[in-house]
């Protein structure tokens, strides 16, 4: 692509004035440079609803949180965009490990050196993560 044809659509990548997308394109002088580029209709469309089911997602578990289903571990592995391998991974356990974890009655149960470790991952406090949603049941009440 020549730099006079790279997309200027400023949906999703433009912040302020300041572009913050880099591509690349063929200059006048045929070589390849960086062109600052606020992205192009189609790909902020798909990029859109990625980001409209990470966030139903997000809210599916948020709820079974809430009704005591699942522990909060689920929801920050989800916010961090996170699978149970690359969490796994993190924490230097066992997938099944993890998915214990997830049951809030073992969840209760961890740590508190093991609560810091999944904090530290999902870069939140370990009062965030052991009080999960406490703001949002005071803003009820």
């Amino acid at each position: 692509m020549n730099v006079e044809e790279v997309p200027q659509d400023p949906k999703n990548f433009k912040e302020g004035e300041k572009l913050k997308k880099l591509m690349y394109a063929v200059g006048k002088d045929g070589k390849y440079t960086g062109i600052n580029s606020a992205g192009w209709e189609a790909e902020n469309f798909a990029t859109k609803q990625a980001w409209d089911d990470i966030d139903e997602e997000l809210a599916r578990i948020e709820a079974q949180v809430l009704a005591g289903e699942l522990s909060p571990i689920p929801y920050y592995m989800q916010k961090s965009l996170m699978d149970i391998a690359l969490l796994a991974k993190y924490m230097e356990k066992w997938e099944w490990q993890i998915k214990r974890h997830f049951k809030p009655s073992v969840f209760k149960e961890l740590e508190p050196a093991m609560l810091d470790e999944y904090a530290r991952i999902f870069n939140i406090t370990t009062d965030k993560l052991t009080h999960f949603g406490q703001d949002k049941k005071e803003n009820h009440q």
